[in-house]
């Protein structure tokens, strides 16, 4: 059967296709649109649909919208109880009148289909099938932690078989992922997109502030938590957009960042205490905290932790398709890669590189050619194979360096135009990866997990080492990516670091690159020596030679 999973309401609109319960696409309306984040989280935005990622996904698989056999859509407007803390004042009802519209406005920008044809989510459920079902093992714990859903900001679960048991959940207006979207924008980022800042900074303060949340923000003994009223200003002075951030501010993210470590502990005590699996998935935009990530897995009581890539709202558009598939005995998922977008062919690359009139040549040994550019201490953007699902760049849209230059750290966040304390993250062969990387799992092809870098290594790839000695890795398996892996080893003959530095393939406030057209543009705008599209090369002397 035939699956469409639509995600909408809130923020990163995205689709996904499931048939016969194999994932066959997913991607977010961003990358199309090349608004980053799709649209902004306001319940006036949330008649907002995915419509260009939800028509790629079906003619990736030759379909059309009456060839579905039904569209999941990841929020159920029946389960909203207007009038409740954590919602928007005034704005609510019209977010659910939207809602309800849903399978008419789908109706409208995907002709043929049958508006009955739609089902309602949960969001939660939806974010628990995205972790669950997508996970390599078909048993396990369930973790959801974001900001909101309907009603409820967490489920703490268990897989059986595929088959959901809910164990609790956690009623607003407490919840974890407001509470860290009210500090993000305290410290003068943009809530809803920016909290991974708030995570790299906390790295250069103390959380001596802890104590005192620790009395606001805690975990009950049901299996969910109290998230009391914080008063910011207590703690440091409020920061405008673009504001120079003082210590205070960094003591302030490194409390609350610890203080969410610690929550998260006890629900996985809690949880594991009442299922005794022994693997956690996890997911919501709270499972994205790749720091929280690697302290479950090192202190938590689950052997195993594997958290989908996607794990904020776009993956609960692959979430509700799984969902359904699932319910009808189709035994959906596993997930086998993030890379589930858009792909090209070397003829359409060499199309797009002749029609943009640029120099390009295809070497025989692209690896190698890559490599030498690399160790010479040169940029390159890397466009292969399928796009990423989800916020980080894999190795299919990335921005690659040396990661023995320190200031290569200085130097891509000059190119991408972004805060200067923020890391630049490092990918390495798996089967190098615990001889220069400890504390973290030996497996992490979804960068999803920090890792401590080994004292005698830290000097030899300082470009990619955080100020507090970790690093958030990505693990190369040959047999899943054999030309990066081929990269890696070329890289590692010529200057013997077996780790390259990898970065998204964007610029500040813009998508990831996406189609070629992209990464032309990229190209041109941002100091980069080298594009490497498909197997071909594009060198930046050359291009603007003239």
């Amino acid at each position: 059967m035939r699956f469409l999973g639509i995600n909408a309401i809130f923020h990163d609109p995205a689709a996904a296709l499931v048939v016969d319960g194999e994932i066959v696409a997913a991607t977010e309306e961003e990358r199309f649109s090349r608004r980053k984040h799709g649209k902004r989280p306001v319940p006036f935005s949330a008649w907002e649909l995915p419509e260009k990622a939800a028509a790629w996904c079906l003619d990736q698989a030759g379909l059309r919208p009456e060839d579905l056999d039904a569209v999941a859509y990841s929020y159920d407007p029946d389960l909203v109880r207007h009038g409740g803390d954590g919602q928007d004042p005034g704005w609510e009802e019209l977010r659910t009148t939207y809602a309800r519209r849903a399978p008419n406005f789908l109706a409208g920008v995907l002709p043929g289909l049958d508006p009955g044809r739609v089902r309602y989510v949960p969001h939660h459920i939806a974010h628990a099938a995205s972790a669950g079902l997508a996970a390599p093992y078909r048993d396990s714990a369930v973790l959801v932690c974001d900001g909101r859903g309907e009603a409820v900001s967490h489920l703490a679960g268990r897989y059986q078989d595929g088959k959901l048991t809910i164990l609790a959940a956690q009623e607003l207006p407490h919840s974890l992922g407001l509470m860290y979207e009210e500090v993000t924008e305290y410290l003068g980022f943009t809530r809803s997109s920016d909290e991974y800042k708030v995570m790299a900074l906390a790295s250069y303060g103390e959380p001596r502030h802890l104590p005192k949340l620790r009395e606001l923000v805690y975990a009950t003994e049901d299996g969910g938590f109290r998230v009391e009223p914080i008063d910011w200003q207590s703690y440091a002075k409020a920061l405008r957009p673009g504001e120079r951030w003082s210590a205070d501010h960094a003591d302030l993210a490194a409390s609350v960042q610890a203080c969410l470590e610690e929550v998260l502990l006890d629900l996985a005590r809690w949880l594991y205490k009442q299922t005794g699996e022994r693997h956690l998935t996890m997911a919501g935009g709270v499972a994205l905290n790749c720091v929280a990530n690697t302290r479950l897995l090192v202190e938590g009581p689950f052997s195993d932790l594997w958290v989908q890539p996607a794990a904020g709202d776009a993956g609960t558009a692959l979430g509700g398709a799984l969902h359904l598939s699932e319910c009808v005995g189709e035994g959906a998922g596993p997930m086998r890669g993030a890379d589930l977008g858009r792909g090209w062919s070397d003829d359409e690359l060499a199309r797009w590189l002749s029609n943009a009139c640029v120099a390009y040549e295809r070497p025989i040994d692209l690896a190698a050619v890559v490599a030498e550019e690399l160790a010479a201490d040169r940029i390159v953007a890397w466009f292969q194979g399928r796009s990423e699902y989800g916020p980080r760049a894999l190795g299919r849209r990335s921005l690659l360096a040396h990661p023995g230059r320190p200031a290569n750290t200085e130097r891509l966040n000059q190119v991408k135009g972004r805060e200067q304390f923020r890391p630049i993250a490092p990918m390495v062969l798996m089967e190098r990866a615990q001889e220069i990387f400890q504390r973290g799992p030996e497996i992490s092809p979804y960068m999803l997990f920090v890792h401590d870098v080994r004292p005698e290594w830290r000097d030899r790839i300082a470009a990619v080492v955080h100020v507090d000695g970790t690093a958030r890795v990505q693990t190369v398996d040959r047999a899943d990516d054999p030309l990066l892996a081929r990269t890696l080893e070329q890289f590692d003959k010529r200057t013997g670091l077996p780790v390259l530095v990898n970065t998204s393939l964007n610029t500040a406030g813009r998508p990831m690159v996406d189609d070629p057209r992209d990464a032309l543009e990229c190209f041109g705008a941002a100091p980069v020596d080298v594009l490497a599209i498909g197997p071909f090369v594009v060198r930046r002397a050359e291009v603007f030679s003239t």
